[in-house]
């Protein structure tokens, strides 16, 4: 198993940036809102980037790996970086992610910061605000129909939207290029693993790459 990861910045702050469920650490730098909150994190840490497994520049095609699993990426990332203690920065499912490493490896945990995540993925009486299994099956199914096209922002980025128009195509590579494959959701739930499988890390700069030997966990 390969993963992509890419440090940008020099200060005295590790941070590493968990994505959502899709991301792609080439293309990310030419859509101006990411590359605007990379740049500004790095300014003032190290940033930490990666792919996860099965998306943008990881290995693809590993199935649907569990939240453990990834987790166990994550650390490879930090590993192989160098990073002792970090703030753990997650956006939806990598929020997910940012709160099992947290609960798993405090002491490697500086900080936890979360944006748009969730507690669970589907409704449930004590989670009314969720969607209904059936409202995902339908966004699961646009997404298949749909995918490599106009992104839709409406309900994800209004903000963009309302200067882009609903449907924007500036969001491309990084979904466009992306494999389709259903994707499980997780609701962040979950027992870590005591056995940790052996990863490699793809190290992503500007002008080279290599593949560095790390043991997950």
């Amino acid at each position: 198993m390969s993963i992509a990861y890419q440090t940008v910045g020099d200060g005295p702050l590790d941070i590493i940036y968990v994505p959502g469920w899709v991301s792609n650490l080439d293309y990310a730098w030419i859509f101006p809102p990411f590359a605007h909150v990379f740049e500004r994190l790095s300014a003032f840490s190290r940033l930490i980037l990666f792919d996860k497994r099965g998306t943008g520049l990881s290995d693809r095609n590993v199935g649907f790996p569990t939240l453990e699993e990834r987790m166990r990426d994550m650390q490879a990332v930090l590993d192989a970086a160098g990073s002792r203690r970090a703030v753990l920065m997650g956006t939806s499912e990598g929020g997910n992610m940012c709160m099992l490493f947290a609960a798993t490896y405090p002491e490697k945990t500086a900080a936890l910061v979360l944006n748009g995540s969730f507690a669970k993925g589907l409704w449930a009486e004590d989670y009314p605000w969720a969607k209904t299994r059936e409202q995902v099956e339908e966004e699961l199914a646009a997404i298949a129909r749909d995918w490599g096209g106009a992104f839709d922002l409406s309900n994800a980025a209004r903000r963009v939207m309302s200067t882009t128009g609903r449907r924007a195509t500036g969001l491309p590579a990084t979904c466009a290029i992306r494999p389709r494959q259903r994707m499980q959701s997780h609701s962040g739930a979950g027992t870590p693993r005591s056995m940790f499988a052996v990863s490699s890390v793809r190290s992503m700069s500007p002008r080279s790459s290599c593949i560095v030997p790390a043991i997950g966990g």
